[in-house]
């Protein structure tokens, strides 16, 4: 959160033959044919390299992918993982669940237990410190591990083209960064006409604490990069010492803001009205002129891949222009 098949067997049935004629032959030698053909293929391998060094033996055609933090990239190219993360077997991701309702979960620290019990043949991992110490070797020994890359908040574009490498999927990757690009591109457009050179900010509450999204990752992405929106001076002194997507920030911090918009992401009972009701906050532009939109824990906005960035796109656009 704070950064990133059911099982497949192929049978093969042969039918005993009771009549000896040249016709049946004939089928059971093209059954046979086909039958070899497809596991010649199912035994194929790639090797390929990931961003540790790694020479990973990549099934041509894995069926059952674990890529926990990465099945937004996995639904962008219409595969569906074995398993997906949840904390303290929670609920998953609910932005994604249109896609992912019938997939099981796996807990989001991935103890190898509960990776070997889905069956993986082919294991993703999304940043180097997910197998820190001797943890890329246990895994390796369930499945094939590719480790996406070294840094914990990768360049979701780039994730996104290595994943369609993996699968032989690049043509469909680029086709979905260039819809996206040009979604942005409008949306931007249409934003900036709505509000010029005003600012605005997501702030996340959970567990009755506040958190303010960082100008460069995640939502923040998406919001300054993509969407070209006006930073706010106080995100900008946060993001300068932040490595985390979403930083905590104090009722103080927040009411010396110069912001005037504000997107509420709620993870607690009720919309959060109250804590932005605190007289503290009384003349923070964004509260004060009622440009506060709410939003639940189930959308997008705390997450990043090209499903989530594309929903904050619209959910943008239908906050900011009327």
């Amino acid at each position: 959160m704070f950064k990133r098949k059911s099982m497949f067997l192929l049978l093969a049935v042969f039918a005993s033959v009771v009549f000896i004629i040249t016709g049946c032959g004939n089928n059971d030698s093209s059954d046979n044919a086909e039958s070899n053909s497809s596991d010649q293929e199912s035994n194929e391998t790639r090797t390929v390299t990931d961003a540790m060094g790694h020479e990973v033996e990549v099934p041509a055609n894995p069926k059952n992918v674990l890529a926990s933090y990465l099945e937004d990239n996995l639904v962008a190219l219409d595969i569906t993982p074995v398993a997906q993360w949840s904390v303290n077997n929670g609920s998953p991701q609910g932005y994604l669940q249109d896609s992912l309702k019938d997939v099981q979960t796996i807990d989001s620290t991935l103890p190898f237990e509960a990776v070997a019990s889905v069956k993986p043949d082919l294991i993703i991992m999304d940043s180097a410190s997910m197998v820190e110490g001797d943890k890329y070797e246990q895994y390796n020994k369930i499945a094939p591990t590719y480790v996406m890359g070294t840094e914990e908040n990768g360049d979701w574009r780039k994730e996104l083209q290595t994943m369609g490498e993996i699968f032989g999927k690049e043509d469909e990757a680029q086709k979905v960064l260039d819809e996206y690009d040009a979604k942005a591109t409008d949306a931007k457009e249409q934003i900036q006409g709505a509000i010029g050179d005003e600012s605005a900010a997501a702030i996340w509450l959970v567990g009755g604490q506040l958190y303010i999204v960082s100008e460069n990752l995640s939502s923040g992405a998406v919001l300054y990069g993509d969407l070209g929106i006006t930073v706010p001076e106080g995100v900008k002194e946060i993001s300068e010492s932040a490595t985390a997507n979403w930083n905590p920030v104090s009722l103080e911090q927040l009411a010396e803001m110069d912001v005037d918009h504000l997107f509420l992401i709620n993870s607690d009972e009720g919309d959060g009205s109250e804590i932005l009701d605190d007289p503290l906050l009384a003349n923070v532009p964004a509260i004060k002129d009622g440009n506060v939109y709410k939003y639940d824990k189930d959308t997008s906005w705390l997450y990043t891949g090209p499903i989530a960035n594309e929903q904050i796109v619209d959910d943008a656009v239908e906050s900011l222009v009327k």
